[in-house]
């Protein structure tokens, strides 16, 4: 047991003024991180506490799924990522690492960086190691500090600079195999958070920079959460905004036939879609396309999408470019012959079509058939723009963000949304970064063939956090059992009573020997400023020793989770705190 006299617990009245969101409010206010610098906190004893408690959690679960622990440098080579097939997509959210000498300077590319995760340190590791199918498959995992080199870091421990995750990487010598693993992983995730007493969900998830086959992303739901999830309860369907489809359009949908030629009108000024829904011109959203100009690994391309919907730029990554960025007004007018606000794909009014990658269009462009876009000509727009007769599509795909309401693309029924915080990703990653290292194995037949990958990733200094923004009230924390700092809180009203502080002292001995961390305020500060801060810091039980309780011959018993405290008997207390905590460890 620890005693708060003794132990450091620096509970705040007030919230830090840089605190956005009631996570990281309470973070600070009930004493367990401090702020150092934008995205760098020092965990104090209650939150070091927890971290043990969600890392102790995910090694068993990951124990128990077969993965084996190690431990990898995090300062790499920067070869070792320059070699890889992510460097340029990456590099930007990364530490260069340099010496601090007086005077030296950094070379101009960096020889060493602060790893972010693993994959290109692992798979060298791997590939030196492991030659034969009769060593796979392998999973190895570790949980350590990451660096993210955050341009905006905020929200606590949401958004940080630096930050403690659980990653690990499987080994396969099949894809049949390779999803044997993830969904190992996957079942190892959910217990994880089952465990914490929090609630996940798994959503379908965009691979990213990643790349591979497919991935899920574990969202705890949450008002402020940094992403959206949609979802049908009657499907089973969940996916976040970056992966989420709908069956907006049918799939017996016809391409519509042309209303008439192509006209040309003047729109001098408007250069919005909004600007073209209003008199004179009257043209609705949804009957406008709307040309949107990116460059991919320096190739410009267009997007066309209606001119009601947004666009979702994850899922451009499924068009195989590396790096993708929005064209500059700069490269767009030599392009296409106007500025942006008057753009259009139709054929022939491109001025340099041959230099484009693609014209890559949403499905949903389709539900216009007959429409209004630009003209390529400052202040001019056309109609009757038919899909199929005048845009040169190269391809249609899934590109525009889903909105709630739409079909779900498994029964048709509407999707719901809510918010949610990323906490855990898991990715098959096929052989990209197995074909890039060489990483390979030798079958039976003597054959070699690349080891096909997957990689994992819990959040754990995250997950922290979402638990309390998921568990909270308007006086505090309220942790689940498992990821309490402490289970028990006995609160000794009458330090200087040795009667109470007796009392108090083997209470606290009792439910230690059911199995509780037990924390004593034994500080001599008033009731009142007690309770608040047993509040405040979120232990799930506590029970309260008074000099006028023990006149009564009782001590309350209180549930961070229940408004009331009752009153129990004294001489049977010890007894009812030892089976309060076996139920509330097996209900966890």
């Amino acid at each position: 047991m620890k005693f708060w006299s003794q132990y450091f617990i620096p509970t705040l009245k007030e919230s830090p003024a840089d605190a956005e969101i009631a996570s990281h409010k309470l973070l600070v206010r009930a004493g367990l991180v401090r702020k150092l610098g934008g995205g760098l906190y020092t965990y104090l004893p209650l939150g070091q506490r927890v971290m043990q408690k969600l890392t102790q959690i995910c090694r068993e679960e990951m124990d128990r799924a077969g993965a084996i622990e190690l431990w990898m440098p995090h300062l790499h080579p920067a070869e070792n990522w320059q070699n890889g097939p992510r460097w340029a997509a990456i590099r930007e959210v990364m530490f260069r690492v340099d010496g601090a000498g007086d005077g030296k300077r950094g070379p101009r590319e960096p020889e060493y960086v602060l790893g972010p995760t693993h994959e290109e340190i692992v798979t060298n590791l791997v590939k030196s190691e492991i030659t034969s199918y009769r060593d796979l498959p392998k999973n190895f995992y570790q949980i350590a500090t990451k660096f993210r080199n955050e341009i905006r870091p905020r929200y606590g421990l949401m958004r940080a600079r630096e930050f403690v995750m659980m990653d690990a990487y499987s080994f396969d010598t099949s894809n049949d195999n390779a999803a044997k693993s993830y969904f190992a992983m996957k079942e190892a995730y959910q217990s994880f958070f089952r465990r914490l007493g929090v609630l996940a969900i798994s959503v379908e998830a965009d691979t990213g920079v990643m790349g591979g086959s497919f991935s899920e992303e574990f969202m705890i739901p949450a008002e402020v959460g940094d992403d959206d999830i949609f979802y049908c309860e009657s499907s089973g369907y969940a996916a976040n905004r970056e992966k989420a489809t709908s069956a907006i359009v049918p799939a017996d949908l016809a391409d519509a036939a042309p209303t008439g030629p192509v006209e040309e009108f003047a729109t001098p000024g408007v250069v919005t879609i909004a600007a073209l829904e209003v008199a004179p011109y009257s043209v609705p959203a949804d009957r406008q396309f709307k040309t949107l100009v990116y460059i991919g690994d320096s190739k410009p391309f267009l997007v066309i999408l209606r001119g009601c919907d947004e666009l979702e730029e994850a899922k451009l990554g499924r068009l195989g470019f590396t790096l993708v960025r929005p064209a500059t007004p700069e490269e767009i007018v030599p392009l296409l012959g106007a500025k942006p606000g008057s753009l259009g794909a139709v054929k022939s009014t491109i001025k340099n079509e041959a230099a484009l990658a693609g014209i890559f269009a949403d499905h949903a462009i389709r539900l216009i058939g007959n429409g209004t876009t630009g003209a390529n000509r400052d202040g001019f727009h056309l109609r009757n723009v038919n899909v199929t007769r005048d845009l040169a599509i190269t391809r249609f795909d899934d590109f525009r963000r889903v909105r709630a309401g739409e079909p779900c693309p498994k029964s048709g029924q509407p999707l719901q949304s809510r918010r949610g915080i990323e906490v855990g990703h898991v990715f098959v990653l096929g052989t990209k970064f197995s074909d890039k290292f060489n990483a390979v194995y030798t079958d039976d037949q003597k054959q070699s063939h690349p080891m096909v990958m997957g990689c994992y990733g819990i959040g754990i200094s995250r997950t922290l956090q979402a638990v309390i923004e998921q568990s909270h009230d308007n006086d505090g924390i309220i942790w689940p059992w498992h990821a309490a700092p402490f289970h028990v809180l006995v609160t000794l009203l009458d330090p200087q009573d040795e009667t109470a502080a007796k009392v108090a002292r083997d209470l606290a001995a009792a439910a230690e020997a059911a199995g509780a961390d037990v924390l004593v305020d034994d500080r001599a500060e008033r009731p009142g400023v007690k309770f608040k801060d047993a509040d405040l810091i979120g232990i799930p039980l506590r029970l309260t020793v008074g000099g006028r309780g023990l006149k009564e011959g009782v001590v309350e018993m209180k549930w961070r989770t229940e408004k009331e405290a009752r009153k129990v008997a004294l001489d049977g207390a010890a007894a009812e705190i030892t089976t309060a905590v076996h139920n509330a460890a097996a209900k966890a």
